[in-house]
């Protein structure tokens, strides 16, 4: 069926996910955010006040990416860190008011990228396609166990 899975699957699905990230950050240019920033304020206006190492697996970001990314969120005071009160150590991170509004703002700004991304896409199709992904998904992570 194919040539080389890596060659039709591997590069394919690494080309497209680069090519819709480099759409959604020239289209969140406007709002001064990129995508994985997005993902961060978005995961956060859902479950805010969560540990770093939690939100650090909740947006698939290791600990000094994630690290760099809330400096750079904290600065535009979108998020904010305070000590964890049970563990000194450790920050709870906090989404703001200002981020809360551009995150409502947002919101429907991402939903109509990605219905143009989607475009001629039926709804079956991109009920499978999501089935495959996650297929792949399980498949990668039993790698792992």
């Amino acid at each position: 069926m194919f040539e080389s899975y890596d060659q039709s699957i591997g590069n394919f699905t690494n080309l497209v996910n680069k090519k819709m990230i480099y759409f959604l950050n020239s289209q969140l240019g406007v709002f001064d955010i990129t995508a994985e920033q997005w993902q961060v304020l978005l995961t956060l206006s859902k479950k805010n006040k969560i540990n770093q190492k939690v939100l650090s697996q909740a947006v698939n970001k290791d600990q000094p990416t994630l690290t760099r990314m809330l400096d750079i969120l904290e600065r535009k005071s979108l998020v904010k860190r305070h000590v964890s009160k049970e563990d000194r150590r450790s920050f709870s991170i906090h989404i703001t008011e200002k981020g809360l509004t551009l995150t409502e703002k947002l919101i429907p700004h991402i939903d109509d990228i990605f219905k143009k991304i989607l475009t001629g896409i039926s709804e079956e199709d991109l009920k499978i396609y999501i089935n495959v992904l996650t297929k792949i998904d399980n498949n990668i992570s039993n790698l792992y166990k």
